[in-house]
């Protein structure tokens, strides 16, 4: 039995078709962000790791080199929180034991001049945190009660930025 649809539209529907394909295996590649990540400091100066979720979820984070090579970036320490963070703020020490936080091992030293990123994940990928980088130069002068962490500028563009824990709850999330 022979085809009544003629061969140029099958053509275009093969086409159309590898088309879409090829768009879908190429788009939808990041994961959702819906938290921010920032470092602050204790009392006696050790690193806090911050996180402000945003509305939904968010189940660790990770430390790492911050490379231009992806495939190089190790991680430097990985945390899990026993718990999935719910919207709001929630720090942690980054040394280990950090109560409510599982960690994959001790944190490395931190080398100067150096540039670190650490951000929020999912368990499923669902959602992660904006990342924040810094060197040990960047954090010289963070004390108690500050947050430093990379701000949006709303034209995709972000600036490093040291503020009060009062204000990063309050400006790190976007408004909707």
């Amino acid at each position: 039995m022979r085809s009544t649809t003629p061969r140029p539209a099958i053509r275009r529907l093969v086409g159309a078709v590898a088309a879409g394909a090829a768009l879908a295996t190429t788009s939808g590649c990041t994961v959702p962000i819906d938290a921010v990540a920032g470092i602050s400091v204790t009392d006696d100066g050790h690193l806090l790791g911050a996180i402000m979720v945003c509305g939904h979820h968010i189940d660790g984070a990770t430390l790492y080199v911050n490379t231009d090579d992806a495939n190089n970036a190790s991680p430097s320490a990985r945390w899990t929180a026993d718990h999935p963070l719910a919207p709001g703020l929630t720090t942690w020490p980054l040394d280990p034991p950090a109560p409510g936080w599982s960690a994959t091992g001790p944190l490395t030293s931190l080398a100067p001049r150096t540039t670190y990123a650490l951000y929020g994940w999912t368990k499923d990928n669902s959602w992660s945190s904006g990342h924040v980088t810094f060197t040990l130069a960047d954090l010289d002068g963070l004390t108690p009660g500050k947050v430093y962490y990379n701000r949006s500028t709303g034209i995709g563009e972000e600036t490093a930025v040291t503020v009060s824990t009062a204000e990063f709850k309050a400006a790190a999330c976007p408004k909707n």
